[in-house]
């Protein structure tokens, strides 16, 4: 147990217990926040009303007084929030609050789709004090490892537990805590442990017997083998012992120097650190660590060659990115484009209409969806483009604006984006190729429609003959996928007159409608790129798989969900990326399965919302089909065995308090059609607090380098459905072998903060 976790003794009960984060003790930013303040809530114009709000003794929950009647919910975790920012940079604040309350105004933003928190404080000193706070104490249990998050959960819920406060737990409370934690403990079993812990036989178990109580409760057993194979040095893992578990089981390369560090860095015991020793509580320390994680940390930062083309990568795109929800009468918002950049995404949607005052406006045309005007969200995107990735950020342009309107459009851009705009190629001359990713580093690009062909630029003479005509650039809404029906629609469509200002800042995403591979290869240059309806897409990388890869090699190809899905579900990108298609853009604002993979595959390479190719998918006479997979270089056949060997601290999916889950684990593998299989345990009846399996699955892979890996974990339920608990998706490419925790993300693709499995992973060469 930690320092803060010993204090039990101190006190003699869990009352006495603050959870006092690890290097804060004393701290001015944490006794303000213990102390709390009156803020001002606002709602609306008129709504702006005076909330207490304080940190609880937990020191990871906010406590807010409500004037509700009978209303429950007055605290949040810190766990919940995203960020906390200064200034009125929320929409509620710039639309709610004057300019000259800038200086005291601060936002709290949470994770998933609970509304932000807009707040006035009464000085701009104090409203900084709120923030500056607020972001350590998040810093702080962000950086907590595993382990103090998990004292830090015990211990609330043991806090809770004690329903009379008197710092002792009876057998009842102790049923209720176990409740609590995700477990179902039969009555003899209960008995038992309580007897166990109950040393001084009083009914109660307090100070000591708490804390043997939580030792008991939290051993691993699993480790407890492992460490026992490799301790052989009077109990203990010497630098030896260590180097021989990370080479022969972790397939790590480690020398005598990497062990004298792990014992240095993670062992509590002062003692066995003196002796460099490693315990068994520094071991599990270190498998808790995230560089000893599932996901090969070196693939954590940007470790891809980025000075390939534009069109040699993957990128994190997104669909209708102004809609919060679903895609008839869901709100647009700012807020929606700031999640998407800050989840990686770098191609945003941007649906522009005429607007009143001759300000243009983003919604989803002819739905009730809400507006929000063209300049706030160019103002977003400029705010939070570059926070998670330095990569350059698309604005793919549906534009339905008079010319009026489209000249107000490039003008907003113009001056706010500044020199970060490209409009014009980079270097000398007409460009042959696309930039790379390191080149457009911090630059927006334009997709659009051009009145002419970027080559004109260079030939001053053939500039002047252009038409002011263009088709509207629209996504269309049926289904229907024949060619002639296209071909009779496209002649009917209304024409758009186009703004020369704003078809001069399409450089090197112009749109055009797709006419086949051969026309494209014939006729269109580079630059011009199409955009394709999933079912159509979907159609292409099914029966002209290769032509498709070929085509994504040198031309880029935009996909977008097809209109029947009004309420904004999204389609499988694996078969689009397979087929070379770079930007797969899907529905950020739903949590499902599809955006599970989208984070998977972007999960690498810092973030950075590039994803490079490989090599046989940047070649132009590339052989490569991922459907009938002949011979080539993409063939690689590995064998992935994974061994599930349990679970620790699974949430409960139903917050009812005497529903515990009854966890299973999925196994997925996703990639080319051959690649394609799911493996699953069996159910553990009633215990999400530490489940165990130790059940081997076996799967064969042949394109690895497409391959993504799924853990899910469900809560098996016989008759119905089973419900979701938490899943984890990364490349196999980026899988670290051996015995592996795999951290697990809630439906919002947010980290559970205790939860996780422990796998064994090997990944081998076929025979």
């Amino acid at each position: 147990m930690s320092a803060n976790a010993n204090a039990t003794q101190r006190g003699g009960g869990i009352t006495s217990l603050r959870q006092t984060p690890e290097g804060m003790e004393g701290d001015v930013d944490l006794q303000f926040l213990l102390r709390g303040g009156d803020l001002l809530k606002v709602r609306s114009p008129s709504w702006k009303k005076t909330r207490y709000f304080k940190l609880q003794e937990d020191c990871k929950t906010m406590w807010r007084e409500s004037k509700k009647t009978f209303k429950t919910n007055q605290t949040f975790s810190i766990d919940d929030i995203s960020a906390v920012r200064m200034g009125r940079q929320s929409e509620g604040l710039r639309k709610y609050t004057e300019e000259q309350v800038e200086g005291r105004c601060f936002s709290i933003i949470f994770k998933g789709r609970r509304k932000n928190l807009d707040l006035i404080a009464s000085s701009e000193d104090e409203a900084k004090q709120w923030v500056s706070s607020l972001q350590k104490i998040m810093c702080n249990i962000k950086n907590l490892s595993l382990q103090q998050k998990t004292e830090h959960w015990i211990f609330s819920c043991l806090r809770k537990a004690d329903k009379n406060k008197d710092g002792k737990l009876s057998e009842s409370e102790m049923k209720n805590f176990l409740r609590m934690i995700n477990i179902e403990v039969d009555d003899v079993y209960a008995e038992m442990l309580f007897e166990k812990c109950d040393k001084s036989k009083s009914g109660y178990l307090s100070g000591e017997e708490i804390e043997h109580f939580y030792d008991l409760l939290t051993h691993r057993e699993e480790i407890d083998v492992i460490y026992g194979e490799y301790a052989k040095t009077t109990g203990f893992m010497s630098p030896e012992n260590l180097v021989a578990f990370l080479m022969k089981e972790q397939r790590e390369k480690a020398t005598l120097a990497d062990a004298h560090k792990i014992i240095e860095k993670f062992e509590p015991d002062e003692n066995a650190k003196e002796k460099k020793l490693l315990s068994k509580d520094g071991f599990l320390m270190y498998m808790h660590n995230p560089d000893a994680l599932v996901l090969n940390s070196d693939h954590k930062e940007v470790y891809q060659d980025m000075s390939h083309p534009l069109s040699h990568y993957f990128i994190s795109s997104s669909h209708n990115t102004y809609l919060m929800e679903d895609q008839l009468k869901g709100p647009s918002s700012t807020e929606a484009y700031v999640r998407a950049l800050l989840k990686g995404c770098r191609c945003v949607e941007l649906d522009c209409w005429d607007g009143s005052d001759n300000e243009p406006e983003i919604y989803h045309g002819y739905t009730l969806t809400s507006r929000i005007l063209f300049k706030d969200v160019i103002r977003a995107i400029k705010d939070f483009a570059f926070k998670t990735s330095d990569y350059p950020v698309i604005l793919s342009l549906e534009n339905h604006c008079s010319v009026e309107q489209q000249e107000v459009m490039a003008h907003h851009m113009s001056s706010i984006l500044g020199s970060a705009l490209v409009t014009s190629p980079l270097g000398e001359g007409m460009p042959t190729d696309f930039p790379s990713p390191e080149e457009l580093k911090g630059k927006f690009l334009i997709k659009g429609k051009r009145l002419n062909k970027l080559e004109t630029c260079f030939a001053p003479e053939a500039a002047a003959a252009y038409d002011t005509d263009v088709t509207e650039e629209e996504e269309s809404n049926d289904d229907d996928d024949d060619e002639e029906k296209e071909e009779e629609k496209r002649k009917k469509k209304k024409k758009l007159k186009l703004a020369k200002e704003l078809s001069d800042m399409v450089i090197y995403l112009k749109s055009v409608h797709f006419h086949g591979f051969e026309d494209a290869r014939e006729n269109l240059s580079f630059y011009e790129m199409s955009s394709f309806k999933e079912g159509k897409a979907i159609k292409l990388a099914e029966e002209s798989t290769n032509a498709y890869v070929r085509h994504n090699v040198e031309k880029l190809s935009r996909i977008y969900p097809a209109g029947l899905r009004t309420d904004s579900s999204n389609y499988n990108p694996v078969p689009l990326w397979n087929a070379g298609c770079q930007i797969v853009a899907l529905n950020f604002q739903t949590n499902c399965p599809d955006m599970d993979l989208n984070q998977g595959r972007f999960l690498v390479n810092g973030k950075s919302g590039y994803i490079l190719k490989p090599a046989y998918m940047r070649d132009g006479d590339t052989e490569f089909d991922p459907i009938t997979l002949t011979r080539g270089d993409w063939l690689k056949h590995k064998t992935l065995h994974v061994m599930v060997i349990s679970a620790q601290q699974l949430p409960k999916v139903n917050k009812k308090k005497s529903s515990i889950v009854d966890p299973l684990v999925k196994v997925q593998v996703f990639g080319v059609p051959a690649d394609v299989a799911e493996k699953e345990t069996n159910a553990v009846d009633n215990n999400g607090f530490n489940p165990t399996w130790n059940e081997n699955f076996q799967f064969d892979v042949y394109v690895p380098e497409l391959a993504l890996v799924r853990f899910v974990v469900e809560d098996h339920d016989s008759t119905s459905d089973n419900e979701f608990v938490g899943q984890y998706t990364l490349p196999l490419k980026s899988l670290q072998m051996g015995y592996r925790h795999v951290p697990l993300l809630n439906k919002n693709g947010d980290v559970l903060p205790s939860a996780g499995l422990f796998v064994h992973i090997m990944v081998l060469d076929a025979e």
